[in-house]
């Protein structure tokens, strides 16, 4: 799952993206509000944590135009503990949620998973397929009721995947999803990334999941 963060204090932005990186999420980070708006149009996010205060233009001027412009994307506003009058000027400008400064990471992990499984109408915590399963709030992974030892990037991969099935999904969209803007397209690591999860869930003896669908890219689901 990928998001946008977009927050000028520095400090602020990379203790916010490396907890959430940690959660197994890809972060863009943009640090104004021209940024934001224009990262938010032109990619894919799963959801925006956008922050009230910003130089130039402001969170909320970046949430109204987004909606203006159609973007259903959920938004996080972070704004000042005190003041009351921009929760809700944030929330009249079509903001999902805000959190109030200073935080909790484990609130804003809870917060961002909230917004995501409402957006992409999936708030199951755990995702099955066959005899496949995955625990989205413990980060865990099971087949056949064996667990399954998974990397963040793994765990991403693997969720995108059954979110998905029994649909195919493309390389740019797990590009979009699992990694951030700064992802080398020109690599192979996506076909490595998928390589090792097959090596994972579809060890020796079990019906295979994992499956390449020629032309356009993965799917897990029975095979056809």
């Amino acid at each position: 799952m990928r998001i946008l963060l977009v927050e000028d204090e520095r400090k602020v932005a990379s203790f916010i993206a490396r907890a959430l990186r940690e959660h197994t999420y890809a972060v863009d980070v943009a640090d104004t509000g021209e940024r934001g708006l224009e990262m938010a149009l032109e990619a894919a996010y799963d959801a925006i944590i956008l922050d009230v205060r910003l130089p130039g233009m402001s969170g909320i001027e970046v949430c109204e135009r987004l909606r203006r412009a159609g973007l259903e994307t959920p938004i996080l506003m972070l704004t000042a503990r005190t003041l009351v009058e921009q929760r809700v000027e944030g929330l009249d400008a079509g903001a999902d949620d805000y959190l109030t400064k200073p935080f909790a990471l484990a609130e804003l992990a809870a917060r961002v998973r909230a917004l995501i499984r409402r957006g992409v109408g999936h708030g199951a915590a755990i995702l099955r397929f066959a005899d496949l399963e995955l625990d989205r709030r413990r980060r865990r992974a099971k087949r056949s009721g064996a667990s399954i030892a998974l990397t963040s990037k793994e765990f991403a991969l693997l969720e995108f995947l059954l979110v998905r099935a029994p649909n195919p999904i493309t390389r740019s969209e797990i590009i979009e999803h699992v990694w951030d803007c700064h992802f080398d397209s020109g690599t192979n690591l996506v076909e490595v990334y998928v390589r090792r999860l097959r090596e994972k869930i579809d060890g020796e003896g079990s019906l295979r999941l994992i499956h390449t669908v020629r032309g356009v890219g993965y799917r897990l689901g029975l095979p056809e």
